[in-house]
């Protein structure tokens, strides 16, 4: 089985959007839904992962706030690439208008055992 990082994207205004007009209720009714497609799939994670929030970016000039498109991530494993897709095409994710989820071949590092 080789392993794969999924991505999970959404557009910010969407997000802002999710945040500003989604009761309490209507939260425990997604991560319910969230829930059962990872117990639905379970087999398939090495690891869930976990929402991501703010952010900051580093670069040689220092760091500073920044915001984009990142709200998650989960690490499966699959046969191979198409496989580890065919895992998200059911997500829960793609409740929200251009929602996406990017699936990236997972490449391990030389170590220096």
């Amino acid at each position: 089985m080789k392993k794969f990082l999924a991505i999970y994207m959404a557009p910010i205004a969407e997000l802002d959007k999710m945040m500003q007009n989604t009761s309490k209720e209507q939260m425990k009714e997604m991560d319910a839904t969230w829930l059962k497609w990872i117990d639905d799939h379970k087999d398939s994670f090495v690891d869930v992962g976990a929402a991501l929030g703010k952010n900051k970016r580093v670069t040689k000039d220092g760091v500073s706030d920044v915001r984009n498109e990142l709200t998650g991530y989960s690490i499966v494993q699959a046969e191979s690439h198409e496989d580890a897709c065919k895992i998200f095409e059911d997500n829960p994710m793609f409740e929200m208008p251009g929602a996406y989820v990017e699936v990236l071949v997972w490449v391990e590092m030389p170590t220096t055992k």
